[in-house]
């Protein structure tokens, strides 16, 4: 069981990343996916959540409007566009997958982060 973050780099502010989040090992159709990040000195936070369907949504305060989060499962991956960058948008990105609630604690798989670094 495996989840690949991936699509970071660095972007000027202003710009655009896609963050890619592929699954191995399940089938992503029954779990909600989560998108969190952790900038450096701060503790992890959760930006962005889909249900299963992705018929329900999330999005932190400071990511909506900016930050669009899809799903295709038929290539078992989940996407993150980010437009809009800003400097503070600079941290490591994961993506986590749960049969339940999506949160910090109740994730059931977490993929290794990308980092994501927003020059001014």
């Amino acid at each position: 069981v495996q989840l690949q973050a991936s699509g970071g780099g660095l972007v000027q502010a202003g710009g655009s990343l896609k963050l890619s989040c592929a699954a191995s090992g399940f089938t992503l159709d029954y779990y909600t996916i989560g998108w969190f990040r952790q900038a450096p000195g701060k503790e992890r936070e959760g930006i962005s959540c889909s249900s299963s369907s992705g018929g329900s949504i999330f999005y932190a305060d400071s990511v909506e409007g900016r930050f669009t989060i899809s799903r295709d499962n038929a290539k078992n991956t989940v996407y993150l566009q980010m437009n809009s960058l800003k400097f503070e948008d600079t941290a490591v990105y994961y993506c986590a997958a749960s049969s339940s609630v999506c949160a910090l604690y109740g994730m059931d798989y977490w993929g290794k982060g990308t980092l994501v670094t927003v020059s001014s």
